[in-house]
This record gives C-alpha cells, structure tokens and sequence, in this order.
C-alpha cells in the first residue's frame, strides 16, 4: 500500500492551511510563537559498547561503500549529511551513488541543506532510491519538488529547527555521514585543518550526538589525536580516507564581496543611518548579518560608526569572512560567535584566533533548550525573498511560487532583539512587498523594519522604533505606501499559478507546521 504524502489538514494560528499527518507521521499546526512547549525528554540514541570497538582506536573502514554496509543500510532508512563544503560538497553524491548501485530504495535524505551541485541525485528521485528530501531544496532540486515529482513530502526546517527535530525524535538519524577536512583513526574531527579546510563542523553536530550509525569521510586522516577535535570519535562508528573529500574552490561560495550596485549600497547606508539613529547601535552592542553583499556592506557602515564614537561591538554573531575578521583584528569588535565559514579568511582566523569561537545550531538558535544565543543578539539584519503588507515574510520561494532557497539559520536569528529586512522594493521589475507572501516563513510580528532604497517601513509594534525615528530626517513610510510606490513604477503582479496540491510544509522553529509549499502549475 502506498503511504500517503500527507492527510488531515487544518488552518494554523496564522491561518495557513497545513497538513497534520505527514509522510505518515504526526504533526503538530503551528500554535503561535512560544506557544507550543514540549514535554517529555530528548530522543536518544542506542547504547553503545566499548566491547564493540577496536581497542586500538582504528576505525579505519576500505571504503565508504563498506562503512554503508557495515553501518546496516536498508531500505526506508534515513540518511543525513552536512553542507559545510556547500557547492563544493562531493559526498553526499557517493552515498547515494552506492546506494543505488546496491539497489537500496525509499530512503529520507536528511541534509542540512543542498546545493546545484545535487542535481546530480534527481534520477535517484526519479527512480526511488530516495523518497523524499527534508532540508534546503533549491535549484534543480526545489523545482523537481515544486512540480510535485517527489515521491514523499519535503519539509523544510531551519539549521535549528533541524537540531531540534533530531534531539526532539522527530526526525531519528539511522546513518550519518560526516564529510570531514580533517579527521583521525578513532573519528575525531575537524574542519580548520586540511587541504579541504571549511572552518566548521557544527551543521553535523546533532547527526554526531543522534545517530545510530556514524561514519566520518576524511581525505586528511592524522594521528590520533586530531586536535582541535569538533566532532567527537566517542559517536563516530567507522573512519574513510578518500582522495577527495571536497571541492576547495567551491567551498568558499556565495556572495562575499561587498555590493557595488548604487540601490543597494544605498539600502545599506540607510540601514546603518537608522540604527545609528534610533540608538540601535552603541558601545558593546551585538550584531548578526550574512555574507551577502548588502549585507557587508552595513558591517562596513557599523563598523564606521564603531570607530567614530570610539566604541567596541562586543560580538557578531555571524557567518565569518575577511570582512568581519578584519573588525576583530582590529579590535572593534571583541568576539566573533560563529556558525558557518565563508572564505579562507574566516578558516584561517578561526584556527589562530580564540576570540573566534564555534558555535553550534545548539547553542545558537536551538528552540528547545534553556535559552539560545539568538534572543541576544541586538540588531540582526537579514534578506527576503518577499514581504507582506502585515510584515510577514517568505525566503524559501519567489513569486513565481518555485522553491529557490533554505530557512538556514534564517528563522532563528528572528529572537534578536531588532530584525531589520534590508531590501530593493522589485526585482526584474516585480515588486517584493505584495498584499499575501507566497510562502510564510516568519509571522510579521518578527519583522520590526523593512529598508528599501525608497523608503523605511517599521513594523506598527514597535511604537518604540517609531518615535525615535520621527525626528530622524530619514525617509519613514508605511509599508503600504512602500508597496503602492513599487507597483506604480512596476504594475500590480500576478499570483503564482499554483494547484491545491502541497507539495512540501515549512516548519517553525518549534517543529510545528507554519505553511504549504503548493505544486506550481506550468
């Protein structure tokens, strides 16, 4: 009997309709941020044996298809992988190459995210060795997905809300294969040291600590021990020299440079100008933003303001890169918390530096702990793919209703104490604040301002906001008025040409169901 994508839908506290049972299992509507509080206690892994392990330490399997077939791979299982290499990412590939050559079906792909280079995994799809992917789905994948060919349902988590699915039991790790710049015979590893090096490995942290079956795939295999060790050979079952393991050139991906577009260094400008104003920005304040060019741009402005008041940043809460790196060698800011590496800069910086220090989706942005980093963090500045006249806002589709991008860490860092979305009012000349986003991503009580090169729009709930910027002289609008000026230049868009059928769900931070991802229709 075939199992059904999904069953029993209901409107959620937003008012999204969403499906309870999916692929088969329970899930929880979206109930309204903090709303929904667990109860019960962690999942937990199998207990394991040091009778069942080389007392030599030696992990060392021939091969990755044999560490698979020792670690039990069958039908139906699930498998997860990490995205430090990104682009640059050559393992994931292997596994399922093997898999299929074994003539393994049904499997869950359970990646921390995937990239144009897993296009390669479509025939697999196709052909059933893999039923569904429940991680970041863009380009050839988020298409596959949006035009309903995958076999299960997708889900879409953020890098916490992966951490919290697999510490909650949602989602149970048979396999993990951890892809490693730097790793020793007993399976510890690294990602700063090697040929290879991507910084870190903290995206693989929960397949470590949950999984049943742990195999680490090196092309740097070092004597025990390999320090610093990020991931602990204590959870790991079996080690893999391969020639191999990622593609340097590739891991440092994305935009890192600072933006040269007149609009958008503009926005960022207007960014800096409006924290600086509303006394965002102060001395020991803390700030989070990406390695998009826009958003370099406003580290860059922080950082001039830093400087002019003689102030300190006391941490920035980031994806690191030269620029970031630059602040804290020169003592602007005090700390670098980081979550993912984004160029050699960032790797070196991190191996000599102490104040640059690893974090984790669980320290970072873990809902169901005692606390999280995010909540925190002052000012954090992100980008959107649209927004909503009530500030609500979508990144994982445009719209045209194809899925392009992951949540990331995207959905977490929303707890800051100050979201700010810096960005262009259109794109291609359609306007990216429309009356209903596509795809909700973020209810708009977690959005506090809109900057567009037209115009700042702040969110009605944070009168504080608002008052302090009357006097600001800088070019305050409703978000309305933003929205109306944009279709005046552009005309009113059309809808996304969508079906009834979901697709894929997005989750909230909490696990619960915030949305559909609706198939798109030609």
């Amino acid at each position: 009997m075939t199992m059904k994508k999904y069953d029993k839908i209901v409107k959620n506290a937003v008012g999204r309709e969403v499906p309870t049972v999916i692929n088969g299992e329970e899930h929880l509507p979206f109930m309204g941020v903090g709303k929904h509080k667990p109860a019960g206690r962690k999942y937990a892994p199998r207990i394991a044996s040091c009778a069942d392990y080389p007392d030599d330490g030696n992990k060392v399997v021939p091969n990755l298809k044999e560490a698979l077939i020792k670690a039990g791979l069958r039908d139906g299982m699930t498998i997860s992988t990490h995205h430090h290499f990104r682009n640059g990412d050559l393992i994931a590939n292997q596994i399922f190459d093997i898999a299929h050559e074994l003539g393994i079906k049904n499997l869950r792909w359970f990646p921390s995210a995937s990239f144009p280079c897993h296009e390669h995994l479509i025939p697999y799809l196709e052909d059933g060795t893999i039923n569904r992917v429940e991680g970041s789905m863009n380009g050839a994948l988020g298409k596959f997905c949006s035009e309903g060919k995958m076999a299960g349902l997708g889900i879409l988590r953020s890098h916490g809300g992966r951490y919290q699915a697999v510490q909650d039991g949602e989602v149970q790790i048979d396999i993990a294969v951890i892809a490693a710049p730097t790793a020793d015979p007993f399976g510890n590893a690294n990602g700063v040291n090697g040929s290879a090096a991507c910084g870190l490995l903290g995206f693989a942290l929960a397949d470590s600590q949950y999984a049943d079956k742990v195999i680490v795939v090196t092309d740097n295999l070092v004597p025990f021990p390999a320090v610093p060790w990020q991931i602990q050979g204590n959870y790991v079952d079996y080690v893999v020299k391969v020639d191999q393991v990622g593609i340097a050139e590739k891991i440092i991906s994305g935009t890192t440079k600072i933006t040269k577009s007149p609009d958008r260094l503009l926005i960022a400008e207007m960014t800096a100008q409006f924290c600086e104003a509303t006394g965002l920005i102060y001395d020991g304040f803390s700030y989070q933003a990406g390695a998009g060019g826009t958003a370099l741009s406003i580290g860059n402005y922080f950082g001039d303001i830093l400087r002019k008041n003689n102030w300190k940043a006391r941490f920035i809460r980031a994806g690191s890169n030269k620029y970031p790196v630059e602040m804290l060698e020169e003592g602007v800011v005090e700390y670098i918390l980081d979550g993912q590496t984004f160029d050699l800069e960032g790797i070196r910086s991190m191996r000599e530096n102490a104040n640059h220090v690893w974090t984790s989706p669980f320290t970072s942005y873990n809902y169901h702990g005692k606390g999280n980093f995010a909540s925190m963090v002052d000012v954090v500045v992100l980008g959107a793919t649209e927004v909503d006249v009530n500030f609500n806002a979508n990144v994982v589709s445009h719209s045209d209703g194809y899925l392009l991008h992951g949540i990331g860490g995207w959905q977490n860092t929303l707890f800051g104490k100050t979201t700010i979305l810096p960005i262009p009012l259109f794109r291609d000349r359609i306007p990216v604040i429309r009356d209903e986003v596509t795809t909700l991503c973020a209810p708009g009580e977690m959005i506090d301002v809109i900057v567009s090169e037209r115009g700042i729009a702040i969110n009605p709930l944070r009168k504080d906001l608002i008052e302090k910027a009357k006097n600001s002289g800088l070019p305050i609008k409703t978000i309305q008025e933003l929205k109306e000026e944009a279709e005046a230049i552009c005309g009113v868009p059309d809808k996304p040409k969508l079906s009834d059928e979901i697709v894929a769900v997005i989750k909230w931070v909490d696990g619960t169901v915030l949305d559909s991802v609706y198939k798109v229709l030609g």
